[in-house]
């Protein structure tokens, strides 16, 4: 199936980091013909970054509005693309997850910080948050000193496309949206998939325990003949893709991977709201993108009704 990306969203907080989003915003919209929204969400407890410290009456929320709509402007610039400002007020997180599904997204832009310690691990992001939540796939581009993206580089930001597939339905999804790219954007695909040792540990009886090196001999083989048929005969023309088997934890092998491919962009699928540990530890995806060297596209289907 052909991913078709009609309608895309990016969200900005207006900080270098987030105004990434646009430039990544425009040239998939001019790639798919797609209509581009770009949404700031007005947050009243942090009016100081509108330039007012009090809390906001109605005039001041409108000169907020007012703000935001001649900044969005300004960032945008005179593309040629089909564009929209979205200027709301309210949380964040829930506010985008309102637009996406009002507007029919089939992608939205984000950014996040980098950060560490506790915070990070318990409090989340509003990336984080919509990483389980949003009805659509989300990019996430991840804050950092590296060089933005620029009008120069724009056309080549998707040249290596790494795909981690856990064999899941979920991964499923995320090859079809890699697929898609990929022709688009005539990428390299690398198909990679990581054992975590603990977790294939449950996969050894009694008598293979006393042969492990053997039995991960024949789990590798097997499973790179498995990654190597993921590939629709049909795609097979144009598509030859690199399969990588990698034995660790999975965000630790994957961002070693895209740090020494030159990845530039992962996909990975998401459950979506999961257990109260991922509240805590974080699912794959969340660490990820903590440590990505490169944007990272989450694609959930818990709006599909899988669990």
């Amino acid at each position: 199936m052909k991913v078709q990306l009609k309608n895309i969203i990016c969200t900005t907080d207006f900080s270098d980091y987030s105004n990434q989003t646009i430039p990544y915003g425009i040239a998939l919209a001019k790639t798919f013909a797609a209509k581009l929204y770009i949404c700031h969400v007005i947050d009243m407890s942090f009016g100081s970054k509108y330039g007012k410290k009090t809390s906001a009456s109605v005039e001041q929320e409108n000169q907020f509005r007012d703000y935001a709509y001649q900044t969005i402007e300004e960032l945008v610039g005179k593309e040629p693309v089909d564009w929209e400002p979205l200027v709301t007020v309210g949380p964040a997180a829930d506010e985008i997850d309102r637009l996406a599904k009002e507007k029919n997204a089939d992608i939205v832009i984000s950014a996040t910080r980098v950060r560490s310690g506790l915070k990070r691990l318990v409090l989340g992001s509003v990336t984080e948050h919509m990483i389980r939540t949003l009805p659509c796939p989300l990019v996430i581009l991840r804050g950092s000193e590296e060089e933005f993206i620029t009008a120069e580089n724009i056309d080549t930001m998707f040249q290596q496309i790494l795909i981690g597939y856990d064999f899941s339905p979920y991964s499923e999804l995320a090859l079809e949206h890699g697929l898609s790219l990929a022709k688009e954007f005539q990428s390299e695909l690398h198909m990679v998939h990581v054992m975590d040792p603990p977790v294939y540990k449950y996969l050894l009886n009694e008598s293979q325990q006393k042969s492990e090196e053997k039995f991960r001999g024949d789990l590798t083989e097997e499973y790179n003949n498995k990654l190597a048929n993921m590939v629709p005969e049909k795609h097979r023309h144009w598509c030859k893709p690199k399969t990588r088997l990698l034995i660790g934890k999975p965000h630790v092998e994957l961002n070693n991977y895209a740090t020494s491919n030159n990845i530039d962009l992962m996909i990975l699928g998401t459950r979506g709201i999961g257990l109260v540990e991922t509240l805590f530890l974080g699912s794959t995806t969340d660490r990820v993108v903590r440590e990505a060297p490169c944007p990272v596209l989450s694609v959930c289907l818990a709006e599909q009704g899988v669990e």
